[in-house]
């Protein structure tokens, strides 16, 4: 808490905290962090840590969800995909997210789970052209598994991607949405769909 403490000082007042966490969050305790190491997270509670040491109210969601809800248009079927370390996922009805589904950790089948195809070290082990492949029939597979209206392709490696390279019904997002969505978190139906 005292590294956070010393990132966040030079922000000055704030009134409360939003958290993205990438891991699986079930009624606002870590279930999962496969990128951080799952057992020091598991059963943590960081929503009562964040509120004991800033004295704060806090809300926290996955990180994919938190980028979602600051890129969203809030109308039908709306999927963030984030290409990252691993493979970020949110689901969105009118802009309210759906429960967390963790499909980077799902089996993608040629690898032991999506995180594998088409994360970070899949682009290194694999080249460029190969996992740009890849993302695409990752994108491919969750259209027609979710029917999405649109599909938001964020996260630091969908900067090798340009808006030509894409389906129709996807769009490259902007990565400091983060910040956005973590003051629509606050929104009653947005709180309540992630209690």
């Amino acid at each position: 808490m005292e590294h956070i403490a010393e990132l966040i000082a030079p922000l000055g007042e704030f009134d409360a905290i939003s958290i993205g966490f990438p891991g699986a969050i079930k009624h606002g305790i870590i279930l999962t962090a496969p990128n951080l190491g799952s057992k020091n997270w598991h059963g943590t509670d960081l929503t009562a840590l964040m509120n004991k040491r800033f004295e704060r109210p806090t809300q926290l969601a996955n990180d994919a969800t938190l980028h979602g809800l600051g890129i969203i248009a809030g109308d039908g079927i709306e999927v963030v995909l984030t290409l990252g370390t691993g493979m970020g996922f949110a689901l969105f009805r009118n802009g309210v997210p759906a429960p967390q589904i963790e499909l980077g950790r799902h089996i993608a089948g040629e690898e032991p789970s999506y995180d594998d195809f088409i994360g970070d070290a899949a682009l290194k082990r694999v080249g460029e052209a190969v996992w740009k492949e890849r993302v695409r029939e990752t994108i491919r597979r969750i259209a027609s598994l979710v029917n999405f209206d649109v599909l938001y392709l964020g996260g630091g490696n969908s900067r090798l991607f340009t808006a030509d390279e894409m389906p129709e019904a996807v769009q490259l997002a902007v990565n400091e949405a983060g910040l956005t969505g973590g003051s629509r978190l606050w929104r009653a139906d947005v709180s309540i769909a992630l209690k």
